[in-house]
């Protein structure tokens, strides 16, 4: 079930690509702006609840489908590029495990342990 997540995931980072392809951006701004999304670690310096809610916000693909979406709408470029980045991301992450946060702990996610503390399960 895993690899067939992970293609799955890839799948839709893929599709990130093809989506940013569509956009008027040089291609440095995907590598460049594709980690931005973890920026959203910050409410990790108050409490795990309140990281896992800011986390787990910017890292939900519905997010970045209504970004995108509305980006649509409105013929917003940056909107567009936003919700294609957001979406990125949340595939890329997911491919290499990192998965949405319960609050009890930033290494617990809905894919599973992450980091040392995985091998403790």
């Amino acid at each position: 079930m895993k690899t067939l997540i992970t293609l799955e995931e890839a799948g839709q980072f893929f599709l990130g690509i093809i989506l940013f392809s569509q956009l008027d951006y040089a291609w440095w701004y995907f590598p460049a702006l594709l980690l931005l999304p973890d920026l959203s670690m910050i409410g990790y310096t108050i409490n795990p609840k309140a990281g896992a809610w800011v986390y787990n916000f910017f890292h939900h693909k519905a997010l970045a489908i209504f970004i995108y979406g509305i980006g649509i709408a409105i013929a917003s470029p940056i909107l567009l590029l936003s919700g294609v980045i957001l979406f990125s991301h949340s595939a890329m992450d997911r491919v290499f495990g990192y998965g949405l946060k319960f609050e009890n702990a930033f290494n617990n996610t809905h894919l599973g342990k992450i980091g040392n503390d995985k091998q403790n399960n």
